[in-house]
């Protein structure tokens, strides 16, 4: 329940607007999980809210810990199961969600692609991978590159970042948020007419044919278009764009790609962020070697583009980027750390 909706309830209740007031500040701000836990509300307050009111707080029912501090939590969701993951990097502290059971839109360099689509999260499932976890107050940032495509699942989407920005809400700084998209044009139009946060486009090759070949999302959404839109946003809006580029050995990384991605990104003033491949179980694909990223990079630069070598992280526990996966139950994956906090081999 959004903060104007609380308002209305409470209204209705026949109690004064301030009340929803400070229910907001014990669900957003200090984290209640029940309305026992509200003791500056009427008893009478309270009762009434039980039934409207559902906080639907629900812990992780699993926490993998990798060896470099990575948090991976599995969700129970209406669904299925979803996974989320915190990556902590100095005073920094950012928190991966998902929007999806799997996703539909079966990116070949994806484990989460691979898997399908089983279903939409509710906004209530999305809040909930953040409000839930013991180290919410650590998080400085919050990416929305979990598993699922954000803008296919558009309408819980645009509620979890209201939620997250409402100074009645979470009260968070849109800077601190990013939505990674693979630039499903309508829904990316309405993203730029109503949420300031950040924006990722998953890109991974500068030429239509070879995209699609791994991004079958090219055939109805041009990256041509994606780039029309990006460029009308930039008109009005400071919002800070970057190019995610999965590099993968002879497929994207050579000096043909370079130059094209300096063709097609000219004029924005952007970053790409380059992206070690995770090998997944049956793919051809080969990642580059860091070598390659690297050159890569540099050759990029040498262009005036502005690049940032992304350091892997959560590899050993599957937390790390495109390796998302609840088809498997999470008992089979590499255990550090399970829900009791107890060590496991």
């Amino acid at each position: 329940m959004s903060p104007e909706d609380l308002r209305e309830a409470v209204s209705a209740l026949g109690h004064q607007p301030y009340r929803a007031d400070q229910i907001c500040q014990w669900i957003y701000r200090q984290g209640a999980r029940s309305l026992e836990e509200m003791k500056n509300l009427p008893g009478t307050l309270r009762q009434a809210l039980a039934e409207t009111l559902p906080l639907d707080v629900v812990p992780p029912a699993r926490v993998l810990q990798s060896a470099d501090g990575t948090k991976k939590y599995l969700f129970p969701v209406a669904g299925g199961a979803v996974e989320a993951a915190l990556i902590p990097d100095g005073e920094r502290s950012t928190l991966c969600l998902s929007t999806q059971v799997g996703c539909r839109r079966a990116c070949s360099f994806c484990q989460t692609g691979r898997q399908g689509f089983q279903g939409n999260l509710t906004v209530s499932e999305i809040l909930n991978q953040y409000h839930s976890i013991p180290e919410r107050s650590q998080i400085t940032n919050i990416v929305f590159m979990g598993m699922g495509e954000p803008l296919d699942n558009s309408d819980a989407t645009f509620q979890a970042l209201d939620r997250f920005t409402d100074p009645q809400g979470y009260g968070l700084s849109a800077r601190r948020i990013t939505l990674s998209t693979v630039g499903i044009h309508p829904q990316l139009e309405e993203f730029f007419a109503r949420s300031p946060v950040e924006l990722a486009i998953s890109l991974h090759n500068p030429f239509p044919r070879e995209r699609q070949k791994i991004m079958p999302v090219e055939r109805d959404n041009p990256i041509e278009e994606t780039l029309r839109l990006i460029r009308r946003d930039r008109q009005d809006r400071t919002r800070r764009i970057s190019f995610e580029y999965t590099l993968l050995e002879g497929f994207n990384d050579t000096p043909a790609h370079v130059e094209g991605l300096a063709k097609l990104l000219n004029g924005l003033r952007l970053r790409i962020n380059l992206i070690p491949y995770h090998t997944i179980e049956g793919s051809p694909l080969r990642p580059t070697s860091a070598e390659g990223i690297e050159k890569f990079s540099r050759e990029l630069q040498n262009k005036g583009m502005a690049t940032f070598v992304r350091r892997s992280r959560g590899e050993d526990i599957n937390a790390a980027c495109g390796l998302l996966w609840t088809k498997t139950p999470l008992e089979e994956t590499p255990q550090r750390v399970c829900g009791d906090g107890n060590q496991e081999g």
